[in-house]
């Protein structure tokens, strides 16, 4: 069998973080009933005039210089001709000729290295509605809420080999996004969706084979699976002497395969023509320097930062650093309790076993730095022990309780009452005569159960360390 290369590019469409839609004033909020964010404008109908919103230029042109890109200082908005029900116009408003930033680059972690994968281009386009397909009634429904939603399509150079690649690459580009609170990137509710090119050629070959298209992915699962799966199918495919052909397909996650869609179509086929209802973009240099000026932290930064001023390891850093959520929720802990690496302790120990638990993301936390800072203390303290305090943070976790008030209401403060511990233990020395006569036999591992058995009896509100203390003397 020969070898082959694959070869990805990959188009990343992102809907922004603005109040309203990128051409009316419907609100773009997430999860509100069928078509309640709806005008005139967004719905398509006849006279109704499309106005820029200028929040939608700032955020694209604020990732495109975070990406390295050039900015268009003259640019216009184009038409793109296609009929499909979820879109009323007929017609979809986006950029093809003067997208407004070219040439910028993603710097990602690969098996050989560093390595640059370069963004081609980004344009600025309105999101269509949504098909609801009704299986019981066997109908389709459509929902414009998200018609006019402000999106930006980042199209990458075919310059991933892999499935790893393209995931560390839209793991940087998700971060860079959220860090500069362009987007959500919440691939969950649709605000990330990510179409993958992909061919396939005999390695050391300088063409590039036939690509295929596989549209609106949304999760890191399904697009590692697809990729890999159509990698295998065009390999399978030109070793039984077939050809590729040119299509867009769609991924079934349920079933790990993808079915021809319709075959690929080029510019020409959507009728691109000049926008006729938007006057041309003119961005000065003032404007580009007063975007660059906002200019967030970014990750790179925060980095260097956080084991220079917290004195926290690489690897603590590193995966703080990795979600702007996390990284917020640290500084601001941290700077309220004053103990950083005990908030990094909680938030790289616990937070993080809770979320994997729940299948959750850090962007999902709910609970406020103010509680966590809370926690930490009495923690630190002592006036819960541990196993207590692990307790407590799964209530702060699910409902952003404070903590202080239900250590309170539940009477699960430390139990530092030397007279009362001892009381407490001489009985569990009372009840054991068997693990006291192993620990005085050379046994010392009976001790621990003593310890617990002791714990068990104050419900895990007593001193660790104060109830080891007793219980050696009087043994």
């Amino acid at each position: 069998m020969k070898e082959y290369e694959t070869v990805i590019g990959l188009e990343v469409h992102v809907e922004l973080a603005t109040k309203t839609k990128i051409f009316c004033g419907c609100s773009t909020a997430f999860g509100a009933p069928p078509n309640a964010h709806t005008c005139p404008v967004c719905t398509g109908m006849p006279g109704s005039l499309p106005v820029l919103n200028k929040q939608v230029v700032e955020y694209a042109m604020a990732v495109g210089l975070a990406l390295g890109c050039e900015i268009t200082r003259s640019g216009k908005f184009d038409r793109k001709n296609y009929f499909y029900p979820d879109n009323p116009q007929n017609y979809q408003i986006s950029q093809l000729y003067q997208p407004i930033c070219r040439n910028g680059h993603v710097t990602i972690d690969s098996p050989q290295g560093k390595k640059t994968v370069g963004i081609h281009e980004i344009h600025m386009e309105e999101d269509a509605g949504k098909l609801v397909h009704d299986t019981w009634e066997d109908c389709s429904l459509i929902d414009y809420n998200r018609s006019g939603v402000p999106l930006i399509e980042i199209v990458s150079k075919p310059d991933m080999r892999d499935s790893e690649e393209v995931i560390a690459f839209l793991h940087k580009l998700r971060m860079t996004i959220q860090y500069l609170g362009a987007s959500d990137c919440k691939l969950q509710e649709g605000s990330m969706r990510v179409d993958v090119n992909l061919s396939v050629r005999q390695a050391g070959a300088k063409e590039y084979g036939t690509r295929t298209e596989m549209k609106n992915l949304n999760s890191f699962k399904a697009i590692t699976r697809a990729v890999e799966q159509e990698r295998d199918r065009q390999v399978d495919l030109l070793e039984s002497g077939g050809t590729v052909i040119q299509e867009t397909r769609r991924w079934d996650d349920a079933k790990g395969e993808s079915y021809a869609m319709r075959s690929k179509e080029d510019a020409q086929d959507y009728r691109y023509f000049p926008e006729p209802d938007l006057v041309p973009l003119v961005i000065d240099d003032e404007w580009i320097e007063a975007v660059r000026g906002k200019q967030p932290e970014m990750q790179e930064e925060k980095l260097a930062r956080y084991k220079e001023q917290y004195g926290l390891p690489d690897y603590d850093a590193a995966i703080l650093t990795a979600s702007k959520t996390l990284a917020d929720l640290f500084e601001e802990a941290a700077e309220i309790c004053g103990k950083p690496k005990k908030v990094s302790n909680w938030l790289m120990g616990e937070t993080m076993r809770l979320l994997k638990e729940h299948a959750m993301e850090p962007e999902d936390i709910r609970f406020s730095p103010q509680n966590l800072a809370k926690l930490v203390n009495l923690a630190d303290s002592g006036a819960v022990n541990h196993t207590v305090a692990k307790e407590v943070f799964a209530q702060v976790f699910a409902h952003n309780l404070d903590p202080e008030i239900y250590v309170t209401e539940h009477g699960l403060q430390t139990v530092n009452d030397e007279a009362e511990l001892r009381s407490v233990i001489e009985r569990v020395i009372r009840e054991n005569p068997k693990s006291v006569e192993d620990y005085r036999g050379g046994k010392k591992k009976a001790a621990g159960f003593l310890v617990g058995q002791t714990m068990k009896a104050m419900k895990g509100k007593a001193d660790p360390g104060l109830v080891n203390r007793i219980l050696t003397q009087l043994l």
